[in-house]
């Protein structure tokens, strides 16, 4: 049931964002490459927002299905806090 369409490639996506930050923490490149490598950072983080918003969304319809209306905040399982 996986939909192409609304599946842009979350996971990429995260490893392009984790390769332009790397490359822009190294200092190596022109102002000008910064600027254009944070540009497509700031796309790419919106597209991951929204298929995490979608995601959200998704859930949130199959609990209602199945009579578990009642949302519940997330909890970690750190026992510490």
């Amino acid at each position: 049931m996986s939909d192409k369409s609304s599946s842009f490639g979350f996971e990429s996506a995260l490893s392009e964002l984790e390769a332009l930050v790397t490359r822009m923490e190294s200092g190596e490149l022109t102002l000008e490459d910064s600027l254009e490598a944070f540009e497509k950072g700031i796309g790419l983080t919106r597209q991951c927002q929204q298929a995490l918003t979608a995601a959200e969304q998704r859930v949130q319809l199959l609990m209602e299905r199945n009579g578990q209306s009642d949302a519940q905040p997330f909890q970690s399982g750190d026992a510490s806090e």
